[in-house]
């Protein structure tokens, strides 16, 4: 098992940047989650969940560590003015190291999510995953069947499939050690409409409910922080 691509989302739910190797640290893959754009009048951090919109937009880490964020039409949003008016409201775009209240939503029946109660819950501390279970997300390209990759922004793909043996078990990749704790639930996003004519389809979820207990990737902590490139072999010490 190997890494076939490796995916960095410097700001939550909008989408990331491919890269040829990346640094690992206790929080991820460096930069990655390490903005989010928050509603200044609710205090919930924005996803696409909420704002399907979020995705049509694309971030990547300046050398700086600041977040560049290009809009729709192509245009990058100088400041908070600008994406607030791209969304029609006011938001401020934050790093984790601003923010100490990380509430975000999520709706209870994706069924009828317009309809339907939304349910708030706290993200993790540290870069703004939804789970401090999840700093590491792999994913094979074999388990998301034809479903395009982008719908689970996992920052690991790997080239075969057998990720969910490897829960519970310690992994070597390049020179990163990580303690893969679970599988990891998904939700509406993976349903969501993006650009390269990902189309809004409830049916990606409806399946993974019925025929994957609803969870599709996996979620690892970071025991010891390293380097990873793409093409590195993945080893698991299963004790």
């Amino acid at each position: 098992m190997r890494v076939l691509e490796i995916w960095r989302y410097p700001v939550k739910s909008l989408r990331g940047e491919r890269l040829d190797e990346a640094e690992i640290g206790v929080e991820g893959v460096s930069g990655d989650r390490r903005y989010a754009i928050f509603d200044l009048a609710t205090g919930f951090g924005l996803t696409a969940r909420r704002r399907p919109e979020l995705l049509f937009a694309a971030a990547r880490m300046r050398p700086d560590g600041s977040a560049e964020i290009t809009l729709p039409d192509g245009s990058v949003a100088q400041d908070d003015a600008a994406l607030s008016t791209w969304l029609g409201r006011d938001v401020v775009l934050r790093s984790t190291e601003q923010v100490t209240q990380r509430r975000f939503e999520n709706p209870e029946d994706f069924e009828n999510e317009s309809t339907g109660r939304w349910e708030p819950f706290e993200g993790s501390s540290g870069a703004f995953q939804d789970s401090g279970n999840a700093a590491v997300s792999l994913l094979s390209r074999p388990s998301m069947r034809d479903w395009n990759q982008q719908r689970f922004r996992a920052n690991l793909v790997l080239d075969e499939a057998g990720e969910n043996e490897l829960v519970a078990t310690r992994i070597t990749l390049g020179e990163a050690i990580l303690d893969v704790r679970k599988p990891l639930e998904r939700c509406v996003m993976v349903t969501r409409p993006q650009p390269g004519g990902i189309d809004r389809d409830l049916d990606v979820l409806r399946t993974i409910h019925r025929e994957l207990d609803g969870c599709l990737a996996i979620g690892a902590v970071v025991t010891t922080p390293g380097r990873v490139q793409t093409g590195d072999q993945l080893t698991a010490d299963t004790g």
